[in-house]
């Protein structure tokens, strides 16, 4: 239990309120390293960079309609034990498809389509 400070209404009414806003600090933190982590996921296994991971967890959440740090613990999970929910993993495919690279980095280039051919 939380012990109760003394002193003024004031004082007691801000010292709970910095619990709260240090509570919510940590939390924030928490959330943050969970989202890094699986930008990591994104640019090892999807070949991007991180600008692009960050694009993907997003439109798979906006797309999904589930909260972005959600997204990531699947993405963490899915990392760990290849086991992802049928709907993020369509959508992850999806955006990996239209923002990752079009081929692997270092692979010897593409030959051009002659449109006249």
């Amino acid at each position: 239990m939380a012990r109760v400070p003394r002193g003024t209404a004031y004082e007691t009414a801000r010292i709970f309120a910095l619990q709260e806003e240090v509570d919510q600090l940590k939390a924030a933190v928490a959330s943050h390293a969970v989202v890094d982590q699986a930008i990591g996921v994104m640019v090892a296994l999807g070949r991007m960079t991180p600008d692009q991971g960050w694009i993907v967890l997003k439109e798979v959440s906006q797309h999904t309609n589930i909260k972005l740090r959600y997204v990531a613990e699947l993405i963490l999970v899915w990392g760990r034990t290849g086991d992802m929910p049928d709907e993020i993993r369509a959508q992850l495919e999806d955006s990996l498809d239209r923002l990752g690279p079009t081929q692997i980095p270092g692979a010897p280039p593409l030959d051009p389509v002659d449109p006249s051919e």
